[in-house]
């Protein structure tokens, strides 16, 4: 029976976990993936590409899980709030610090857009020996030769410094510098909607730590209960009040106990390396945490309401609009294509023998081009234009309708999590319960210890499962401020007790 119960703890305690991070994994995988299918692929960053948690199975291969540490450990023991710990992920985050190089390129692009309609300007300077044979130029040997002329004239210098001035004007570079502007309205979208994400990982990572030194607290408090309870059997064994099988169940009892609270240590240990890497403390940096994440209720908003704020304020929403417009553009300049495009061309400059025997001339050209036959590459051009332009609007339609579900299902999550606190609380209170009486009709002799055996397997079941419950209910918080777009001014304040 004991076994079976401990299995049956195992298996509950093992499902809590995967289904929180398959739950952190699904939205992840929803920005992280949104961003590497537009801000990466669109400005053609050479960053390295955004490797969804989910894909990763929750390792360290997304940046979102790894950070720049900046210095040295300290021999100290860092005191760690919630708020140094996401002040720390926001400037430190590896992911933070690529989307920032992709920002940088969309800016390069438009400089590269902007340049295509601004004025070019070179210069040239140029010294030259020439001999020039005349019969090349149409010269006849005999004619020359009447005239006493030489068919080879030279050598002889030619001094020339030139400035040249281009200016090209058609509808198409005006309609990518547009696109160029959209396109880093986009970037820096997604730039503030990595930050909500940051936000999520820390926070998230943070939870997990404090929930794991919740299980190390429970663990050694129930070693220090099975401690007791063994010396009370073998006490009742040596006086002969009870038989040896209740002495080595007991025993068996406090060694499964006590091999809980070191995989309890272990996994704490862990959690808070991940914690340091997501936020970029120094290797080997001691650290604790100063703020001990509680329960605290929080009132849900209306559905309509949080959708409303949800749509303006999600960023990675903002930057999908960007996208479509900056498509949009995008077809326009396709189908400039077929206009006329005007331009001037004009150079200055002295031209001589020598440099103080020269004399100013100047060159001013105006051209008008007009198309008339390309081999159908304008039109191949705004079909490939128009394709990516339903492409923007379908991920749009898709982001809105994500969002939708995120909101919906965070809420849900937020009532049910809240919900199975005050279960789980309720049955951490019966469980301490049923354990004094069980301990009370041991120590009486009214029954052996089976019942007691049984009893610490409840209580720690049921210590689990309000630690789990927690845990859910503030993560549920944070993927609410999330689906929310306000994650990166919320979260800290959703998650404090008060």
């Amino acid at each position: 029976m004991s076994r079976t119960r401990r299995a049956i703890r195992l298996g509950r305690v093992a499902g809590a976990w995967v289904l929180s991070l398959v739950f952190i994994a699904g939205l992840f995988a929803a920005g992280a993936g949104a961003q590497e299918q537009t801000v990466r692929s669109e400005y053609g960053s050479s960053a390295t590409p955004m490797t969804s948690p989910a894909s990763a199975t929750l390792g360290n291969q997304s940046p979102y899980f790894g950070s720049v540490a900046p210095g040295k450990a300290t021999s100290g023991v860092l005191r760690l709030s919630i708020d140094e710990a996401l002040a720390r992920g926001l400037k430190y985050n590896l992911a933070l610090l690529l989307d920032e190089q992709s920002t940088q390129a969309a800016r390069g692009q438009r400089w590269k857009s902007l340049s295509d309609l601004l004025p070019n300007v070179t210069t040239r300077t140029s010294e030259t020996s020439e001999q020039i044979n005349l019969a090349v130029f149409g010269f006849s040997p005999a004619a020359l030769a009447a005239f006493h002329v030489p068919s080879v004239v030279g050598p002889f210098s030619v001094f020339d410094t030139r400035a040249f001035l281009t200016q090209r004007l058609d509808l198409k570079a005006i309609e990518d510098l547009r696109a160029s502007r959209d396109n880093i309205a986009a970037a820096e979208y997604s730039y503030k909607d990595a930050r909500d994400l940051v936000v999520l990982v820390a926070g998230n990572a943070y939870l997990l730590v404090n929930a794991a030194e919740a299980r190390v607290e429970t663990a050694e408090a129930q070693v220090k209960t099975s401690q007791s309870l063994a010396q009370k059997a073998a006490d009742r064994r040596q006086a002969g009040l009870a038989p040896a099988i209740d002495d080595l169940r007991a025993q068996v009892e406090l060694q499964a106990r006590q091999q809980q609270l070191l995989a309890a240590r272990n996994d704490l240990a862990k959690r808070r390396l991940d914690l340091a890497r997501a936020i970029g403390l120094p290797p080997g940096q001691e650290f604790e945490l100063a703020d001990r994440i509680g329960f605290q209720p929080l009132e849900p908003s209306a559905v309509e309401g949080a959708l409303e704020r949800a749509y303006q304020s999600r960023s990675d929403y903002q930057s999908a609009l960007a996208r479509v417009r900056a498509a949009q553009r995008g077809v326009k300049a396709a189908r400039a294509e077929r206009l006329p495009s005007l331009g001037f061309d004009a150079d200055y400059g002295d031209i001589g023998l020598t440099p103080g025997a020269s004399h100013g001339t100047f060159t001013v050209a105006g051209t008008v081009t007009i198309p008339v036959f390309q081999g159908g590459k304008v039109r191949g051009d705004v079909m490939v234009a128009e394709a990516a332009l339903k492409q923007r609007q379908s991920e749009l339609e898709d982001l809105k309708g994500r969002i939708d579900y995120q909101v919906r299902t965070s809420l849900l999550d937020l009532k049910t999590a809240a919900d199975q606190v005050a279960v789980a609380k309720s049955s951490v209170e019966l469980a301490g319960q049923t354990l004094e009486q069980a301990q009370d009709r041991f120590q009486a002799g009214v029954t052996d210890n089976i019942e007691v055996v049984e009893a610490q397997e409840a209580v720690a079941s049921a210590n689990e499962s309000y630690i789990s419950s927690v845990y859910a209910h503030n993560i549920a918080k944070a993927t609410l401020a999330r689906a929310e777009g306000i994650a990166e001014q919320a979260v800290s304040q959703f998650l404090k007790s008060r």
